[in-house]
């Protein structure tokens, strides 16, 4: 008999026990809180002026926002560690991304000036900020005083 699988949702931190048969029958399953579709491997959340307020500022979670554009390198650089964090954290820590040329109202409301910048937010208000390509132990040293 196969045990249920334990996946922590990446919107409010609930873990949700899902049972085997639900994912071998091929449904979805979604957070027993506040019904976000679960995956065991959670996506990044793409986010912009018109969402950052409901995707950041108003999240249970801390959140660390990854802002970036398309043309800079070092910002594709980054982007793997950012990934691996989001899923090594999931259900501890939200990452999202939010393209500075798409999303101008953002970026100017933070004073983005240099690309890329990591954000760190904790109940809806900036608490830590990284500027430039970092390695993932420092990104991580800084998340971790955040979600201690």
């Amino acid at each position: 008999m196969n045990e249920p699988q334990l996946i922590r949702c990446p919107r409010c931190g609930a873990s949700n026990r899902i049972p085997p048969e639900k994912i071998q029958a091929g449904l979805k399953a979604i957070c027993g809180r506040c019904k976000t579709p679960l995956t065991s491997r959670p996506a990044l959340v793409e986010i912009g002026d018109t969402n950052f307020a409901d995707e950041v500022e108003r999240s249970p979670l801390p959140v660390m926002v990854d802002m970036w554009a398309p043309w800079c390198g070092p910002c594709r650089m980054v982007a793997p560690v950012v990934e691996e964090l989001a899923a090594e954290l999931a259900g501890r820590l939200r990452v999202a991304k939010l393209n500075v040329d798409q999303n101008p109202v953002t970026a100017s409301r933070f004073g983005i000036q240099s690309i890329p910048a990591l954000l760190i937010f904790k109940g809806g208000r900036e608490v830590d900020r990284l500027i430039g390509a970092q390695s993932k132990s420092e990104i991580l040293r800084h998340v971790e005083r955040v979600i201690a």
